[in-house]
Parts: structure tokens; C-alpha cells; sequence
């Protein structure tokens, strides 16, 4: 008897095991995967990549502050610069981790065109960041629950480790390219054809990620006698060695974002012309700085002001193109622009279609300006002037302007009212237009010129440099709120003071006295 209870036992103990393994088998969800295609989660961080806050689009909050455009009715915002806190890209950033990790899974080697890409990923973010606040956590970031309560790193911190991200990344392209059998999946940016040569896909990310560190390190400017950053010895060695360090050659090595008409439209389109196309107008910054230049791009960008055609003058005359100071009180704005006295934008241009242009993120126009600001700066040997030039038929190309071209104008309500033709040429002869030298007039032209190519793309840029600069002299007032002040940076995210208190107060006091406030400056600008 006692032989049948124990054999009863070990039979069942072996179903209750097995039963055991079954039930764990039975709790997987096949419907809720545990693994994605590298290539999948690319595309995410991708987008994101576009517009990491969400406003970095065309037509949107970004351009206001950039003072490209106003809004004149406060149903659909103000011109106001009283802001408050930021939103980190942590989430995106541990996407970054998740595509590395799944390329690895799939068999990929440990230098990978995911791997590569992750560290231009992580450098890009990083700075994103810390050019909004200041000091954040970066070497103990992304740890998840190893570490729930990260330290702050330094802005400074954060600047070198970000460069060296992207040195490797660069490095890394480089090696990939010359084994020539590794493919890349997922990209919409260089490949959203599909079909790409993969050695030729490669090589336009690894001119990015290069023209990119020279948008960072312009950005240190006032860091150029740091020795622990190195920035001159830095964009000399990109610059002097094209073969390591490849960068963009013409607009086609653009990264930009491009519009269709069916799941991405262009901001603003005649699906929603009659919600606010009468609700922007033109900013006076913006347009005087293209009328004091007779720029052909005026016409590009808005259409003559209603009351200055009543008045007789001709569409075609920069007189005609009048814009709103950022400034000024938003009721007075709304009045003038219902009476004709302000340009709206080019609705002929921005609401005829819903594809528009594309949005650049990284351009070789701006590229070009970087270039000649260095040589300004005397951090490189070169031609200035050839890189500034470069850097304005960069930008008149983007929107077609040519020599002996033609710019159809129409007034606020699409009228065509006639064409205007244009000469690149005549523009740079003139006396405001050609370069004055390696002087601070020179770097002034420099920095005017990479303004306008701004407009309407790569998100804060325009503010970012004009933050750095001074030029263009920002306009202020009333309109723009924040007691007539231009901020400085942004407020830490709200999550930060629950969720890690102990050390955004210590990151506080060790850059700001302990305040956290928008009209203070961080290491970067000092």
C-alpha cells in the first residue's frame, strides 16, 4: 500500500511540474509581441526626430518665437514668450536602447548600421535637451529600474560625451561602409523610396552626422578657449579631412521631413485655409530684414498687404510688404490685420496644395553658413565669402529661385496679381548683400543670412542662434510678454520635482543659486 501512495506521489508531483510549465506557456499573449524589428522602432525614433516637442513643424508655435510670424487672435494663440516647463526625450531615447538591443538580438554584429545611428540618436537628444535647460542626466539616464533617480551630468559633461558619440558614430559608418555588406531598414528620410543602395544610404547619414557636429560645435562658440572641448581643432579636423569626415554636398543631402497628402499634410492647407489663414500675419522682423536687402524670398514667404494695394502701390514693390512687431498688443495687431494694414502669409504658396515644402531638420544652406562663420571666427583657413555665398543660392534654390525666374504674387485671397522676376545674381551685387570680411559686419551678414534660410524650418535654430549671437536684434513688448525680455531657457519638466527632487534641487543651486528661471543663463551662453 504504502509502494501505491508513493508512486501516486511521484506521478503526481511530475503533472503538478508539468502542469506548472504548461500554465507559464499559457500565459504568454501571442497577441502583445515581446520583440520588434529593429527596423520598426527606427521609424519611431525617426519621427520624433522631426519635431522632438511637437511644435517644431511648419507654421507652428517654434516660428512664432523665432519671429518669423505672428498670430493675431488669441483663439488660436499669442505671440507670448512666458514660458514654463519642458518635456524631456527619455522615452525616445530608451527607444534608441530598444532598436541597439533588437539589432543585436536578430543576429546583427556589435557595430551595426542601428548601433552606428543610435549614438548620432543619443548625441542629438542629449543636446536637445541640455541647450533647453541646462545641466541634465545623461551617464545614469536609461538605466530604468537599476536607477530610478538619476544624478544631473554638466552641460559641459553633456557636450563631450555627446561629440564623442558622434565621432564614434561617424567611425562606425565609416567601417560599415567599407565591409559593404550590411543593410539598413526603416529609414523614410533617405530611403523613403525603399530601394536605396545601402553603401549610398550609409554615406548620407555619415555626411549628417558630420554636418551636425558642426551645427554643435558653432553652437560652443563661446567655448572656443576650452581646452577640454577643443572645438576649433574640432571643425578644423572635419573640415581638412573630407575622406573621415564627409559632409553634405547640396540640398539632395538634406535631412528633411516630407509631406504627402494623405497621412502627413502640410501644416497648413486648403483643408483648414478658412480656420486660420486669416489669423497669421507676417512679423516686421522678418520682413524688413528682407526688404532692407530686396530679397526676392519676400515673395515667397507673404503676400503685399491689402492697404498698400488700395494705396496704389504696386505688388511687385517691397513697399507693399508690411509686417507686425512680435511686440505689439495682440488686440491692436487683430485690428490693423482685419484692415488690410499687415501682410498675411503667402496663401497662395502655403494653403494651395498638402504636401507644401519640405521641413528641413539638418540643411546644407545652414551648413554652408557654419562654415563661413568658422572662417569669420578664424577657427579654420578658407574663403568666407564662398561659403556665405554658397550658403544664400543654397537657400534661394530651395524655393527655385533662379536667375531670370519668375515668382507668381497673389494677394490674401489667392488672386493672382502678377509675376516677379528674380536674379540671384543682382541680389549678392549689391552692396548690402556682398561680404564684408572677416570682421563683425562679416560675421553680422553671416548670421542675418542663416537667419532667413531658417524660416519656417529647423525648429529652433533660428532662436538657438539669435540666443548665442544677438542677431537679429529679436522685437519685444507687450505682445511678447515676459516683461519685454527674450527667455533664456526653459523651466525643468514638473515631473522632475516629484520624481527626482533630491537631484534637480542640487542641479538648481549648482547653476542657478537654487531658482529655476527662465531669464537666467546657462553654461552655454556664458
Amino acid at each position: 500500500m504504502k509502494t501505491y501512495i508513493s508512486i501516486f506521489i511521484i506521478l503526481s508531483g511530475t503533472f503538478f511540474l508539468g502542469g506548472c510549465q504548461n500554465f507559464k506557456e499559457l500565459e504568454k499573449n501571442p497577441n502583445n509581441p515581446t520583440s520588434v524589428p529593429a527596423s520598426l522602432v527606427l521609424q519611431g525614433v525617426l519621427k520624433d526626430l522631426y519635431s522632438p516637442t511637437g511644435v517644431e513643424q511648419p507654421w507652428g508655435d517654434v516660428h512664432r518665437w523665432n519671429q518669423f510670424y505672428c498670430i493675431n487672435y488669441n483663439y488660436y494663440g499669442n505671440n507670448q514668450y512666458t514660458w514654463t516647463s519642458t518635456s524631456w526625450n527619455y522615452t525616445t531615447l530608451k527607444n534608441v536602447v530598444k532598436m541597439e538591443e533588437e539589432a543585436l538580438a536578430a543576429g546583427a554584429g556589435d557595430v551595426n548600421p542601428y548601433s552606428a545611428l543610435a549614438k548620432f540618436f543619443k548625441a542629438y537628444f542629449f543636446i536637445y535637451m541640455t541647450q533647453r535647460v541646462g545641466d541634465i542626466p545623461m551617464t545614469d539616464a536609461l538605466k530604468g529600474l537599476e536607477l530610478t533617480h538619476p544624478t544631473y551630468d554638466t552641460q559641459k559633461s553633456v557636450y563631450i560625451q555627446s561629440l564623442k558619440l558622434l565621432d564614434e558614430a561617424n567611425s562606425d559608418l565609416a567601417e560599415l561602409i567599407a565591409a559593404n555588406n550590411t543593410t539598413l531598414i526603416g529609414d523614410f528620410y533617405y530611403d523613403a523610396a525603399g530601394g536605396t543602395d545601402k553603401v549610398t544610404l550609409l554615406k548620407q547619414w555619415q555626411k549628417l552626422v558630420n554636418t551636425y557636429t558642426l551645427r554643435v560645435l558653432i553652437s560652443l562658440s563661446k567655448k572656443e578657449a576650452d581646452a577640454d572641448l577643443n572645438i576649433k581643432q574640432k571643425f578644423a579636423a572635419i573640415i581638412n579631412n573630407p575622406t573621415q569626415y564627409p559632409i553634405m554636398t547640396g540640398l539632395g543631402d538634406n535631412l528633411q521631413f516630407t509631406y504627402d497628402a494623405t497621412y502627413n499634410k502640410y501644416p497648413t492647407n486648403p483643408g483648414n485655409f478658412g480656420n486660420d489663414a486669416t489669423r497669421q500675419n507676417m512679423s516686421k522682423l522678418h520682413l524688413d530684414l528682407l526688404k532692407s536687402l530686396k530679397d526676392p524670398r519676400i515673395f515667397i514667404a507673404a503676400a503685399p498687404a491689402q492697404a498698400k494695394l488700395n494705396a496704389g502701390i504696386k505688388f511687385d514693390s517691397f513697399d507693399a510688404y508690411v509686417g507686425a512687431s512680435s511686440g505689439e498688443d495682440l488686440g491692436d495687431m487683430s485690428t490693423k490685420a482685419n484692415q488690410g494694414e499687415y501682410s498675411f502669409i503667402n496663401r497662395l504658396r502655403y494653403y494651395s496644395n498638402y504636401t507644401g515644402e519640405p521641413g528641413i531638420i539638418v540643411g546644407y544652406s545652414e551648413m554652408c553658413f557654419n562654415i563661413a562663420e568658422a572662417i569669420n571666427r578664424g577657427w579654420i583657413s578658407g574663403n568666407a565669402e564662398e561659403s556665405y555665398v554658397k550658403g544664400i543660392k543654397a537657400s534661394m534654390k530651395f524655393y527655385d529661385i533662379t536667375d531670370g525666374g519668375t515668382i507668381t504674387v497673389a494677394d490674401q485671397d489667392r488672386k493672382q496679381l502678377g509675376t516677379v522676376t528674380t536674379s540671384v545674381t543682382d541680389y549678392l551685387d549689391q552692396s548690402s548683400v556682398k561680404y564684408k570680411g572677416n570682421n563683425a559686419d562679416g560675421l553680422t551678414q553671416i548670421l542675418t543670412q542663416k537667419y532667413l534660410s531658417f524660416f519656417q524650418n529647423s525648429g529652433f535654430e533660428a532662436f538657438y542662434n539669435q540666443r548665442r549671437t544677438g542677431v537679429p536684434a529679436f522685437l519685444t513688448g507687450v505682445g511678447t510678454g515676459n516683461s519685454a525680455r527674450i527667455p533664456r531657457r526653459w523651466l525643468y519638466p514638473q515631473s522632475e520635482e516629484s520624481t527626482n527632487t533630491e537631484n534637480l534641487k542640487n542641479a538648481l543651486q549648482s547653476q542657478f543659486g537654487g531658482t529655476d528661471d527662465i531669464n537666467t543663463d546657462m553654461w552655454l551662453l556664458k
